[in-house]
């Protein structure tokens, strides 16, 4: 992979993801990913892998069709894209839901050519309070 040049490039890249974790409306954003882009995602107990945006949005609706908010989100260029961490919170079945992610993005031109994703995997609220009642931590 070559260095990103464009600033812009990575911006709008970072923008369009937030956008459609938010959204989940089964369309990413035009000319978020190459049309052969790579897909590479990791959950705590299983790995896939897609190679162009059907198959990135196959693996989506298939784990995790709802739409979500992205209360903190932290990005830090590299020379060849970002790295994007996300903390995700969403509704389904009748619970509040949460993760974290890291993902890891080439970009090439304008858009994604091949993307990592590490999820801790889908908290539900009960996990969630688990965790409140057992850990302080120092950060959110």
């Amino acid at each position: 992979m070559t260095a990103v040049t464009s600033t812009d490039a990575v911006t709008r890249c970072v923008e369009g993801l937030l956008r459609f974790l938010e959204t989940s409306g089964g369309e990413f954003p035009d000319g978020l990913f190459h049309d052969d882009v790579f897909f590479d995602f990791t959950s705590p107990t299983w790995r896939l892998q897609a190679r162009g945006v059907d198959g990135i949005m196959h693996i989506r609706q298939e784990g995790h069709p709802w739409p979500g908010r992205v209360p903190r989100s932290r990005v830090d260029r590299t020379t060849t894209g970002f790295v994007l961490e996300v903390e995700e919170t969403w509704e389904a079945d009748g619970d509040t839901w949460y993760c974290r992610e890291l993902m890891r993005a080439d970009v090439a031109g304008d858009a994604i050519a091949e993307i990592s994703v590490y999820c801790t995997g889908d908290w539900d609220s009960a996990r969630v309070a688990e965790h409140a009642a057992a850990v302080a931590l120092i950060r959110p």
